[in-house]
């Protein structure tokens, strides 16, 4: 329970901002663009952080790194209720992200080596894609509710939740296992790989703004590539790496990394043109449209509980393929939107695909993805699983965007489903089996 309720509170504290932007720019008087770093100082952060912060856990202590996580961010949430200033507010979520990129893989890491490979692993990572998807679709109702209260209870509400989570670590996790010699952090490669991937995500953060094809955006990734690659080189070179690059031979883990940052590529980008239709050109609430997401919710707690159960029975795979052909329905179902919003026959049936879609595949590209990795680098596998979902998000946001055209007709919104489509469709193809020479 305590690792889910890590990757819950990640859930609702994300979901949570997105619905009260419009209520802390007003009050604190910020610029639109200004406002927005609000959501991407916290993405920049925890996608930065993951891989790092997963293979911190493997070396000094997942238990270790997850308490002092927790305490960080019950620590900066206070000091975000607190703020008074914008500028103060988006380095509290910056602050927060980096706490929340060390907390995820260490509870993720710490679920997978308390449960054996199979059974016992399968159903605990169906009850913890429950904890997510709940986090998530909670935290926009819940979120745009408090917003109409007093946008500072959104930060105040974290406190209590990771202050309990401290206390069941501390009371109910047992001790990290003694280790027989000091671990020693690889700097040169902590500092390339965290530069490089701080740079990366940003630049794909900002792409919607600076534009795809400037100077910027193309610097960014170019610098990014190089510190990149001096990390590679760096850990080719010295005796006790950061990331082990053999990892990489890992197929199934290589494949579910793909897969899943291509899945929340699409999922981020749906979730977007379902906000401009109904927010911008139905002129619909947050909470409203927190309602219309609510049946996948529900599909997600429904199926989470049992999921462990239909992998044992039909197979990890046959799993996973169901849930990601799930999603190619719900975006064709989304192509026949029209001028007016179409409750029954098309918004509905849509959100409980998209549920269904995620209780199946998400959790089984988990399990997938640390199959076969060995238990003194379940956190970095863990990280490098996070970071490719928020990796994959951010480009595949920032894509939709881009194709989607300037204006305000339904008509603009056409050129971003068939991106979103198409996403769902390479997912699938990654998961085809290959021929073997």
């Amino acid at each position: 329970m305590i690792f889910s309720g890590v990757i819950l509170l990640d859930g609702l504290d994300i979901s949570m901002i997105v619905v009260a932007v419009p209520e802390i720019q007003r009050e604190l008087g910020m610029t639109t663009a200004t406002a927005q770093w609000l959501v991407s100082a916290y993405i920049l952060a925890f996608g930065s952080f993951l891989l790092l912060g997963g293979r911190v856990a493997d070396l000094f202590g997942r238990r270790r790194v997850l308490v002092v996580s927790m305490a960080a961010f019950a620590v900066v949430s206070l000091f975000g209720a607190l703020a008074d200033d914008g500028t103060l507010l988006i380095v509290s979520r910056f602050v927060k992200g980096m706490a929340a990129g060390f907390a995820a893989p260490a509870a993720m890491s710490l679920l997978t080596t308390t449960f054996r490979e199979g059974p016992q692993r399968n159903k605990a990572f169906g009850i913890f894609n429950v904890f997510e998807a709940s986090g998530y679709s909670s935290g926009l109702l819940v979120g745009g509710l408090l917003a109409g209260l007093n946008w500072r209870s959104i930060f105040v509400l974290p406190i209590p939740l990771s202050v309990l989570l401290l206390i069941g670590a501390l009371r109910f996790l047992p001790p990290d296992p003694p280790r027989t010699a000091r671990p020693r952090l690889d700097i040169g490669g902590a500092v390339t790989l965290l530069a490089g991937m701080l740079l990366l995500v940003f630049t794909v953060v900002s792409a919607a703004d600076a534009g795809w094809s400037s100077w910027r955006t193309l610097g960014g990734i170019a610098l990014s590539g190089l510190l990149l690659a001096g990390f590679v080189a760096i850990e080719r070179a010295v005796k006790e790496p950061l990331i082990r690059l053999g990892i990489f031979r890992n197929r199934g883990l290589v494949t579910a990394n793909i897969s899943i940052a291509l899945l929340y590529g699409g999922a981020m980008g749906f979730q977007f043109v379902l906000a401009l239709y109904l927010q911008d050109l139905q002129g619909w609430r947050p909470w409203q449209m927190a309602l219309v997401l609510l049946p996948a919710g529900l599909m997600v707690v429904v199926i989470g509980p049992k999921l462990g159960a239909l992998m044992n029975r039909f197979g990890v795979r046959r799993v996973l393929m169901a849930g990601l052909v799930a999603f190619l329905p719900c975006y064709l179902l989304f192509l026949r939107i029209g001028p007016e919003p179409d409750l029954w026959t098309v918004l509905l049936p849509a959100s409980l695909l998209w549920g269904v879609g995620f209780a199946l595949s998400i959790a089984t590209l988990m399990v997938a993805g640390t199959s076969g990795v060995p238990d003194e680098e379940q956190g970095l596998a863990a990280g490098m699983l996070n970071s490719s979902l928020q990796v994959g998000g951010a480009v595949g946001l920032a894509v939709v965007t881009a194709a989607i055209m300037p204006g305000n007709e339904l008509s603009m919104l056409r050129p971003g489903l068939v991106v979103i489509l198409a996403f769902g469709v390479l997912t699938i193809l990654a998961q085809l089996p290959r021929k073997r020479n």
